[in-house]
């Protein structure tokens, strides 16, 4: 069955109105408080000027050195978790990959707005202690527990349920996290798995993922063409 797919742009293109969401996405200074949006706005800084190296390097250059890369969600797709958080009032939130803590930054966020606290699972030290720094200078410091380790065996660990998740790490595990994660899923329960279309090298294992969880029982979902494409699914 081909993939079902929306894009925000495409009801605009047509001559229709764009969803409200669509305008909260990109900057409304009122929306978060000055702290937070300092924190990101430093974020997307240090992502354009590693965008901007990456094109210079080569496949070889840019294997070695993409654990330095920031390879953040982007504003789009953090305005989503966001919303999904206050929208759906998860409060018991999990991250697989921390990264260096941009998403956890947006996910964080909402877990205060509603009372909630992420848990988020990464394999590097460093990684995870430049988010802390961050967190802590957005205020959301109190918000977010990581758990350093192979994220397998840390889900094992975990006893959940889990209200929100959030996919991102190698792609190739993906559908080793579901499985491990689908049991814990709290009923109603949201995955948001990032990276479906972008980047090309990602899709073999993007397309796994998709056929997983649409084979999954009790799950419904959807890839949306926000930010590198997402896979949004519900649980029940």
């Amino acid at each position: 069955m081909p993939d079902q797919m929306l894009d925000p742009a495409a009801g605009a293109a047509r001559g229709h109105e764009p969803p409200p969401w669509q305008e909260y996405f990109m900057n409304d200074p009122t929306s978060l408080d000055k702290a937070m949006w300092g924190v990101l706005d430093d974020y997307e800084a240090r992502a354009q000027r590693e965008e901007a190296l990456w094109d210079t390097l080569s496949n070889e250059a840019a294997a070695a050195r993409r654990d330095e890369m920031l390879l953040p969600v982007g504003r789009a797709t953090g305005t989503v978790l966001n919303l999904l958080v206050k929208a759906g009032e998860a409060r018991r939130i999990l991250e697989v990959g921390s990264s260096y803590g941009y998403s956890t930054t947006w996910l964080a966020e909402g877990a205060r707005a509603v009372g909630g606290k992420v848990t988020s699972l990464e394999l590097a030290v460093a990684k995870t202690e430049y988010a802390r720094t961050q967190l802590a200078r957005a205020g959301l410091a109190d918000y977010v527990e990581f758990v350093i380790g192979d994220a397998r065996a840390s889900l094992k660990a975990l006893a959940g349920p889990f209200d929100l998740v959030l996919i991102d790490l190698w792609k190739d595990l993906y559908v080793p996290v579901f499985e491990l994660l689908y049991p814990k899923l709290a009923a109603g329960a949201i995955v948001v798995a990032d990276n479906m279309l972008q980047p090309e090298s990602a899709r073999v294992h993007a397309q796994a993922y998709r056929e997983r969880v649409r084979a999954a029982p009790d799950m419904t979902s959807v890839l949306l063409s926000i930010g590198n494409g997402i896979e949004v699914s519900r649980y029940r």
